[in-house]
C-alpha cells in the first residue's frame, strides 16, 4: 500500500483559491498511490482564525470538496483531503476532514472532536464533533483524527476498538512544539499497534511557524519516513498485514483492563 503525504506550504501571499488549484494539481500528480493525504485546514491555515468565517464552506458542493473530489477522480486515488472550515446548514462551523474514493465520491467525513485554543481561536469559533469515524479503504480500515486530537489517547482507543489499522492525522502543528509532535505520533502508533500517517503543514501563517515534519510510523513505533520543515511530497510503502502480525506477536491489546468495550 503506497501512501503519499502532501506537506503543503500555507503561504499568506497565496490566495485560498490559488492554493486550492495548486493542491488539486499535486493530488493529480500522485496517480498510482493507494492513499494521498493533505494537512489540516490547508486552504485557510489552522491558525488563521480571523478568516474562518469568511472561508467557511459546505461539505456538499463546497469549492474545496468539489476540487478535491475531481482531483481524486482524475488521479484514481483514495484521498484524505485534510480538513476544511465547514459551515453546517444550521449555522455552526466545524473543522471537518474529508475522505474521497477514487470515483470522486465523499466516502467519509470527520468533525474534529478536540478543538485547540484554550477558549480562543478554533476552540471559541468552532463547534466540536462527537462521532468517532473510521473509513474502510480496500487495504485497511482508516481511523480519522485531526491535529490536537493527537493529545487525547482515549480517542485512539476507540478508533482501535472500531477496527482502525491505519490512523490518519492531518495537522497544522506549530514548530515550537515539534518535539511533542514527534513523540505523540510515535506514542499513538505504539499504544494502538497501528500505522500512523500524520501530515502537517509547512510555512508560516497568521504569524505561527509550522512544524512540517510529516511522518509515517509503523505499528512498532519505527519512523518509516519523515519530512523536513518545508513543503514536501513524502511517499512510503506500508504493509497493512503488519498490523495483525504485530498484534498477534505482542498481544498487549488483549491485556487491556480499563476501558475495555462491553461484550
Amino acid at each position: 500500500m503506497r501512501a503519499t503525504l502532501l506537506q503543503i506550504d500555507v503561504d499568506p501571499k497565496e490566495s485560498v483559491a490559488e492554493r486550492r488549484v495548486r493542491a488539486a494539481e499535486l493530488v493529480r500528480a500522485q496517480a498510482g498511490a493507494d492513499l494521498v493525504v493533505l494537512p489540516e485546514l490547508w486552504p485557510v491555515g489552522a491558525f488563521a482564525a480571523g478568516a474562518f468565517a469568511a472561508e467557511a464552506e459546505p461539505v456538499e458542493g463546497g469549492p474545496t470538496a468539489e476540487a478535491m473530489a475531481a482531483a481524486a477522480r482524475d488521479a484514481g486515488v483514495w484521498l484524505h483531503a485534510g480538513s476544511v472550515v465547514e459551515r453546517d446548514p444550521d449555522g455552526p462551523l466545524f473543522n471537518t476532514s474529508l475522505v474521497f474514493s477514487p470515483d470522486g465520491e465523499l466516502h467519509a467525513g470527520y468533525r474534529k472532536i478536540h478543538r485547540f485554543g484554550f477558549d480562543s481561536g478554533e476552540a471559541a469559533l468552532m463547534a466540536a464533533g462527537h462521532e468517532v469515524v473510521t473509513a474502510r479503504h480496500p487495504a485497511a480500515v482508516l481511523g480519522l483524527a485531526t491535529c490536537y486530537d493527537l493529545r487525547f489517547p482515549e480517542l485512539f482507543r476507540l478508533l482501535v476498538d472500531a477496527g482502525a489499522e491505519i490512523l490518519v492525522i492531518p495537522a497544522g502543528w506549530p514548530a515550537r512544539r515539534l518535539a511533542h509532535w514527534r513523540l505523540l505520533v510515535q506514542a499513538r502508533a505504539v499504544e494502538s499497534q497501528a500505522y500512523v500517517v500524520a501530515c502537517g503543514t509547512a510555512g508560516t501563517h497568521a504569524g505561527v511557524a509550522q512544524a512540517g515534519h510529516s511522518m509515517v510510523v509503523d505499528p512498532w513505533g519505527e519512523i518509516l519516513a519523515e519530512a523536513g520543515p518545508d513543503e514536501q511530497v513524502l511517499t512510503v510503502d506500508l504493509d497493512p498485514g503488519r498490523v495483525a502480525a504485530t498484534r498477534a506477536e505482542f498481544p498487549v491489546l488483549r491485556d487491556r483492563v480499563l476501558g475495555v468495550p462491553l461484550p
